[in-house]
């Protein structure tokens, strides 16, 4: 596994996981690669210093770090499924509604594509893309 800090276009910065650098290039070339803040596909990635470990202490280290940072996103996930209000694919349309109505205190998660993103994104509503863990995997 290597952990490649990434930036999109709009210079947002983030980190993700791939299986090898091959990966990163083979998944960039057919455009899957999409900013966790913005939906950006314009990712490149960032200067970075190996990290080399001697050790297995080290990469037993990294596994638990690993495992601990899904159990956190597991974590967000049940709190999101349990205090918001699942709306699909009906989010952008939703989401204006709560946006333009101040006095509604609703709380929603859904889907989006890029395009209502960017539609979204323009009147001022901003998002946030939560990375979504499989609980079974």
């Amino acid at each position: 596994m290597i952990k490649y800090i990434l930036n999109c276009k709009n210079n947002h910065e983030f980190e993700s996981w791939f299986s090898n650098s091959e990966e990163f290039e083979k998944l960039k070339k057919k455009n899957l690669l999409e900013c966790i803040f913005c939906g950006s596909k314009k990712i490149s990635k960032s200067i970075m210093a190996p990290m080399v470990s001697s050790t297995i202490d080290s990469s037993v280290n990294t596994e638990k770090k690993l495992r601990k940072e899904r159990e956190n996103l597991i974590k967000l996930r049940n709190y999101i499924e349990k205090n918001f209000e699942y709306v699909g694919s009906n989010f952008s349309e939703k989401v204006r509604d709560i946006y333009y109505d101040k006095s509604s205190k609703k709380t929603i998660y859904g889907t989006t594509t890029l395009k209502e993103r960017e539609e979204l994104a323009e009147e001022g509503i901003e998002l946030l893309s939560v990375p979504w863990v499989d609980k079974e995997n």
